[in-house]
């Protein structure tokens, strides 16, 4: 390794909500842990995957559901501070994480944290789908043609005249967990099935209704990267989505390193001028009727998928991250083209679906030149098995209940 990282400076995983199943934190706990930082987690309970890592020093216990008071969040922070008792770097996985790190930044500060510190309402307008939209648009930056209806009249004057089919997605990242109006990004295939699920979403819905990007026009493509103070790349890299779960809409199954100067630039000058600080994790999808990448989500914190990612010089964005915040150089080098990425307890339900739809991904390499697996390493077998006994009942039901809503629909509404 042609870098060494400040081993005096622990990292602590941050976040909010019931969803013990998340291989982005065990990933970031090895990707620090194996170069000697000492890593801190909260977690569900001592029973999940990241707390069975060898290379977690201590699991902090916390069951949270992203809606609490953010005050009270702070507070549990505060009292982890303590405990850790040294400056930590925080990584947050999670939009809830990510968003009270901004807001009360110079409390957490104080208490010894480090971060990016970042404009204190730019984390929570990122995460939005209309705020999103709104910047793309500011800034010249393709997406897809939306609307936000305030009311049932509006719904219904869209349903008269919208060119199904259509997207719905909850317009703000935090309504999620609280009161959804949508199990995600959901396909929409008439007017009458737009109504039908309007019926649920009262007087003021919460949603934005998208343009349907069609998925045999289309390749979905993902970039991650850390910028510094100065909004300047220190690790950037791109890559092509070949499965997710649910299908087409959900989260990275498997995915390859991909070169890519153009959608890399299109990162760079976005965040550029919008000021953004910190670890990033885009979404978007070419839409090859008019040739453009169209940014469908921006995660203003680390992607699940991350780990995708490292350079020839063996920098992660995590890594970046805690080498930037600790004061030392982060080393340059080219993303290992030809890498895949593999989530193994979901691509092989999203392998059936794909089969059956037709997607095809012509960028994919034919042949990967390295697997990095979600769950599995030799050095760190515990998260899979602990992965694979939290997952049989629960996943096996969560799995059912996706492919049932697949397969209804056109009427009431599909993931997309």
């Amino acid at each position: 390794m042609p870098f060494a990282v400040d081993r005096d400076v622990p990292g602590l995983i941050v976040k909010f909500g019931d969803y013990p199943l998340h291989h982005g934190g065990v990933g970031a706990i090895r990707s620090l842990g194996r170069l000697g930082v000492p890593m801190y987690a909260i977690t569900e309970d001592r029973y999940t995957p990241a707390a069975a890592s060898r290379y977690l020093h201590r699991a902090f216990p916390w069951r949270t559901t992203g809606a609490e008071e953010p005050g009270r969040l702070v507070e549990g922070l505060l009292r982890i501070a303590r405990r850790i008792g040294r400056p930590t770097v925080l990584i947050p996985t999670d939009e809830e994480a990510a968003v009270l790190i901004a807001e009360h930044q110079d409390l957490l500060a104080g208490a010894g944290f480090l971060f990016p510190r970042v404009e204190r309402e730019l984390p929570r307008r990122l995460a939005s789908k209309q705020g999103l939209h709104e910047l793309c648009v500011e800034h010249g930056i393709p997406s897809p043609a939306a609307e936000f209806p305030a009311s049932r009249a509006e719904i219904e004057e869209f349903a008269r005249r919208a060119r199904f089919p259509v997207v719905a997605k909850n317009r703000e990242a935090f309504t999620r967990r609280s009161s959804p109006a949508v199990n995600g990004t959901t396909r929409i295939a008439s007017p009458d099935g737009l109504r039908a699920l309007a019926r649920d979403w009262g007087e003021r819905p919460g949603v934005i209704l998208q343009e349907y990007l069609p998925r045999e026009d289309a390749e979905d493509w993902i970039v991650h990267a850390y910028f510094d103070q100065d909004s300047t790349p220190r690790a950037l890299f791109t890559g092509v989505k070949v499965r997710s779960w649910p299908p087409h809409a959900g989260m990275t199954a498997h995915a390859y390193v991909v070169d890519n100067p153009e959608l890399a630039d299109i990162a760079a000058r976005f965040i550029k001028q919008i000021g953004f600080t910190g670890i990033i994790d885009l979404d978007l999808r070419f839409d090859r009727r008019d040739g453009q990448y169209k940014l469908l989500d921006f995660n203003p914190r680390m992607g699940a998928q991350f780990r995708l990612f490292e350079s020839e010089a063996g920098v992660d964005v995590v890594r970046a991250m805690h080498l930037s915040l600790t004061g030392r150089d982060v080393p340059e080098g080219e993303q290992r083209a030809g890498y895949r990425y593999v989530v193994e307890n979901i691509d092989l339900p999203a392998l059936l679906a794909y089969r059956r739809s037709g997607y095809t991904t012509p960028h994919a390499p034919a042949r990967a030149s390295g697997t990095e697996l979600a769950w599995w390493a030799a050095d760190d077998p515990r998260p899979f098995f602990t992965m694979l006994a939290r997952f049989v009942r629960p996943g096996a039901r969560h799995l059912y209940q996706l492919w049932r809503t697949n397969r209804r629909g056109s009427a009431s509404g599909s993931p997309a």
